[in-house]
């Protein structure tokens, strides 16, 4: 997934070096996270069934988990940067704050993050799922 993000901020001509490797390594941790995630998904939709269900089963469960964990990153990120104009912690318009900025990040992360997968990410995803359903069970 690093990888993929980093093909794609290559051809944008995207902002520094520096915003680039934030980025790429935001994306690489979330597709190391999330694969355990994505195979125990795969596995538990899949059990007993034929190799095309569990293609179909490794293909959506990869394709949650990288996306989820890498915006939950992203959101964290996100609110680690805002965090110093927030209200003092633990406080009702804190909560607010913390609630309302991980939806914008969600949000912000579902329009401009999720493109950075395409296209190399979307291969990457297809060859995971193959795997899957090839390998015995």
């Amino acid at each position: 997934m690093a990888g993929s993000a980093l093909f794609n901020l290559m051809l944008d001509a995207w902002e520094t070096p520096e915003k680039m490797r934030t980025v790429t390594t935001l994306f690489a941790a979330g597709g190391f996270l999330a694969f355990p995630l994505g195979l125990w998904g795969a596995a538990f939709l899949s059990q007993g069934k034929r190799a095309e269900t569990a293609f179909a089963a490794a293909f959506v469960s990869f394709a949650v988990a990288t996306i989820g964990v890498t915006a939950v990153l992203y959101a964290i990120q996100y609110r680690l940067y805002y965090a110093q104009w927030h209200a003092d912690a633990f406080t009702v318009i804190w909560a607010f704050q913390i609630v309302f900025t991980g939806l914008a990040a969600l949000y912000q992360f579902t329009v401009l993050g999720i493109r950075l997968f395409f296209p190399v990410g979307f291969v990457v995803l297809f060859i995971a799922a193959l795997w899957f359903a090839r390998r015995p069970h």
